[in-house]
């Protein structure tokens, strides 16, 4: 670990010291415009702590899925149970999994069962033209359960007709464990896509599916996935836009949530998403965005995948959201209003039948009317049927005290809802695994962040603290290990981070560039109220150091991309895991071969799963433009 830690510093500290400011041909971030369902705010007046990671920056990592995506941004903690998109957990900045909000293209994801299906996202990598990563409390922006932050997965809009496919395969070279079968652990995948661009409507059709027979005895997975996006352009004021997603995935779940128990158990995932959406420019000044989607969830739970008459869990849940989004832009500043109205309903073996709704009215002004400063005030007021009714303000002040600095201060509110299973749940009869508590209140919290800015041509500088209040913190805990977990609020919850963010691109020559981004996040709580001798489930998996270096270079259709992550989690030993991904590119085929674990780092993510030790892959990706 010694050596792997003095790797890692050598390869950091030479980077410091460049400060070249020649302009190299990179993403220009500051053209994106995030609209966040509300506002839309240029990139380079964002006064928020946001983050992007663009198609150009994806296809440079060694990953085949959203989660692992996830997982090279500071600040966010990806925890997966099953490697290869299996699932995982997603948290920022030490919330817990179910305190951030996951959409996709504005349409919320999170399923009201579990944030344990947040990420069963029907969208393969191949679609995607962003991630933007919203850190901090985002009621105001986003409504309820957005406590910790946000992850909204834009998808790509095609500019020109093409057919595509991406095809990759792997394997550790490993011999499959005793009574797992014979032969090495392997997998692969498939993805299938088409663009159709004309001058009045656009559409994308792709298809996917990824196969691995494991990395250890009762690891598995299979997924497939099925996406559609379209765009009609009514005329020059009006436009008319539908996503549409399915998802099948089934693993093997040993050691997912009742380890050593659980070893023969099995899970199959089906989600389906559908959103319709319009824009129309009623005036000039003022837009309106109105939208109405529907997401569906199927999780098939078999603690013993050869008898499913024992320990089974069938859950069903269906939302329904519909929203209108409004912008009225005046001489002294922008005004977005808007509403929203969801339902909520699952049906479930050990859950129940249950059924809840939630409305929520939002309001805020932005203006730069003042000398260089931008303010961003608002607020959300929301109505829950089983919580009544509750107000979360905020407030953004950016401060441009040079033209190459900006200091950013944000005071913000939100709340999170218990979902299903942390009231309902009951396991006891079947396995003596979690119960619910039918009398959890949610979880509000209160959050305060300073953040200073510095940008000079390629080279960008970020540095902030937060402080964090949460109020009824839900965890589950148990007295002893003969007892089920259950949830409890905990009173207060606080906690206080540091980050620091750089990225830079540097020329090297008229053909070759080298880019790097380094992060670095620390986390430390002020006070957890709870109860002493209680073993609890999730709190010794948060984040408390997470150091992140990802290094590209390139030169002239070759590009080298050497990643590494250092984690240190609550009470856990520290660990570094470096990836690498070497690719060439043609002029309509690529190919790729990546080695993640390159030095078969042996680590736990979250629960009781070993995730994968040294990976070699091979892939090509094939675009042919058509029309």
């Amino acid at each position: 670990m010694l050596k792997k830690s003095i790797l890692f510093c050598s390869l950091i500290s030479p980077l410091i010291s460049i400060g070249q400011e020649t302009t190299v041909d990179s993403t220009v971030l500051h053209e994106v415009i995030i609209s966040e369902n509300r506002l839309q705010t240029p990139f380079n007046k964002n006064v928020r702590n946001i983050q992007i990671i663009t198609k150009q920056e994806i296809d440079r990592l060694p990953v085949k899925s959203i989660n692992e995506v996830l997982s090279f941004i500071g600040g966010v903690d990806i925890r997966q149970r099953g490697p290869f998109g299996a699932q995982a957990d997603i948290s920022i900045d030490g919330g817990s999994f179910e305190q951030v909000l996951v959409l996709v293209n504005g349409i919320k994801v999170s399923d009201p069962q579990t944030a344990h299906h947040s990420m069963n996202i029907p969208v393969s990598i191949e679609n995607i033209e962003r991630i933007e990563i919203l850190r901090g409390p985002a009621a105001r922006i986003y409504g309820i359960n957005a406590l910790t932050g946000a992850v909204n997965i834009v998808t790509t809009k095609p500019e020109q007709s093409s057919i595509s496919a991406h095809a990759y395969a792997g394997s550790s070279f490993e011999e499959k464990e005793e009574n797992d079968g014979e032969g090495l652990y392997w997998g692969g995948g498939l993805q299938v896509g088409g663009n159709l661009a004309f001058n009045t409507h656009q559409h994308i059709v792709s298809i996917s599916n990824d196969k691995y027979n494991g990395q250890r005895y009762n690891s598995s997975t299979e997924n497939t996935k099925l996406f559609y996006q379209g765009r009609l352009q009514i005329d020059e004021r009006n436009a008319l836009d539908l996503t549409a997603g399915y998802l099948y995935n089934e693993f093997g779940a040993n050691g997912f949530y009742a380890a050593p128990g659980d070893r023969e158990s099995y899970e199959i995932v089906e989600t389906k998403l559908v959103g319709i959406s319009s824009s129309h420019q009623i005036s000039d000044r003022f837009s309106l965005r109105p939208r109405v989607s529907y997401r569906y969830n199927a999780d098939d739970y078999r603690y013993f995948r050869h008898d499913l008459n024992t320990a089974r869990s069938q859950h069903h849940t269906d939302v329904l959201s519909a929203e209108v989004n409004s912008i009225w832009n005046t001489s002294v500043g922008d005004v977005g209003f808007g509403l929203e109205s969801r339902s909520e309903e699952i049906s479930s073996t050990n859950i129940g039948d249950h059924h809840r709704y939630n409305h929520g009215v939002y309001a805020e002004f932005k203006t730069e009317r003042i000398k260089n400063m931008i303010w961003n005030v608002g607020s959300y007021l929301n109505y829950n049927t089983q919580y009544g009714w509750q107000v979360f303000p905020g407030v953004d002040v950016g401060y441009l005290f040079h033209p190459r600095w900006k200091l950013a201060f944000n005071i913000g509110s939100s709340q999170r809802i218990p979902s299903f299973t942390d009231l309902y749940l009951d396991q006891r009869s079947a396995t003596g695994g979690n119960i619910g508590n039918p009398d959890l209140e949610s979880e509000n919290a209160w959050q305060y962040e300073f953040s200073l800015l510095y940008k000079k041509s390629n080279l960008e500088l970020q540095t902030g603290y937060f402080y964090r209040d949460i109020s009824g913190f839900i965890d589950r805990i148990r007295a002893s290990v003969d007892e089920p977990y259950e949830p409890f609020n905990f009173g207060n919850n606080k906690m206080q981070g540091l980050n620091f963010r750089a990225s830079q691109a540097v020329p090297i020559h008229t053909r070759s560039r080298f880019h790097y981004t380094l992060s670095y996040n620390f986390l430390t709580p002020v006070s957890t109220v709870r109860s002493e001798g209680m073993d609890s489930k999730y709190s010794l998996e948060s984040l408390k150091h997470q150091l992140m270096l990802r290094t590209t270079y390139t030169q002239n259709q070759l590009s080298v991309s050497f990643n590494n992550r250092l984690l240190k989690r609550e009470q856990k030993a520290a660990y570094l895991i470096s990836d690498l991904r070497i690719g060439y590119d043609l002029s309509k085929l690529s190919f790729y071969t990546d080695i993640t674990n390159l030095f078969n780092q042996s680590y736990i993510e979250t629960a009781a799963v070993p995730m994968p030790r040294r990976w070699f892959a091979l892939g090509a990706k094939y675009r042919l433009p058509i029309l």
